[in-house]
């Protein structure tokens, strides 16, 4: 009774695979020029980006900018000075 699934295939819409990843297979995959922004991913579940359509880099650079943001912002200090207790009055 052994199990016959296959390696590669979809499920619920979503592709996977599991065969053993080559050099080759996982160097074409993330460079697909004729394919849309997402490709199929070499190895494992889902999509991964296509780097050699446009708009790859664009959700590449917009994600390295926010990360940049996020990083100044945890750089700069907030209240240099003493910070004084702040008095809320409820009706």
């Amino acid at each position: 009774m052994a199990d016959e699934r296959p390696p590669s295939g979809e499920i619920f819409g979503v592709p996977y695979n599991f065969e053993r990843p080559s050099l080759g297979r996982m160097l074409s995959a993330y460079w697909q020029p004729d394919e849309e922004m997402l490709v199929k991913k070499p190895f494992g579940v889902g999509y991964t980006l296509n780097l050699a359509n446009w708009r790859s880099w664009v959700a590449l650079a917009v994600v390295a900018a926010l990360l940049v943001q996020e990083n100044r912002g945890e750089d700069e200090s907030y209240g240099d000075e003493e910070e004084e207790p702040v008095e809320v009055i409820v009706d």
